[in-house]
């Protein structure tokens, strides 16, 4: 006599399952079966190593772009920080002066 399959299995635990209202069977079955399923059709992974997309010419020159905006910006940014200390030390000094003269008039 052959063998019985993981899925013949299942099939007959389902048959089983079906004249019977118990709930525990009824699970057990689709269990079964689930895990027939899961022997018949092994998951495929695939080995290739897949390579990586190459950047156009198009992105390249978004690219090229966005770095050049960015060293502009970089350089305003870098001159309004110079004039803001310039700034900063003139009124440091004239506040200074100021107050010099404020203590030799007393």
């Amino acid at each position: 006599m052959s063998e019985l399959t993981p899925l013949d299995k299942a099939e007959a635990a389902v048959r089983e399952a079906e004249g019977n209202s118990d709930i525990a069977r009824v699970v057990a079955a689709v269990l079964a079966t689930q895990q027939a399923m899961q022997q018949q059709a092994p998951a495929q992974q695939c080995q290739r190593d897949h390579p990586k997309p190459r950047r156009s010419g198009g992105e390249w020159i978004g690219i090229a772009c966005a770095v050049c905006v960015g060293g502009i910006g970089i350089a305003f940014a870098s001159l309004a920080l110079a004039i803001l200390g310039g700034t900063a030390a003139i009124v440091v000094l004239v506040l200074r002066s100021m107050w010099t003269d404020y203590q030799k008039g007393r």
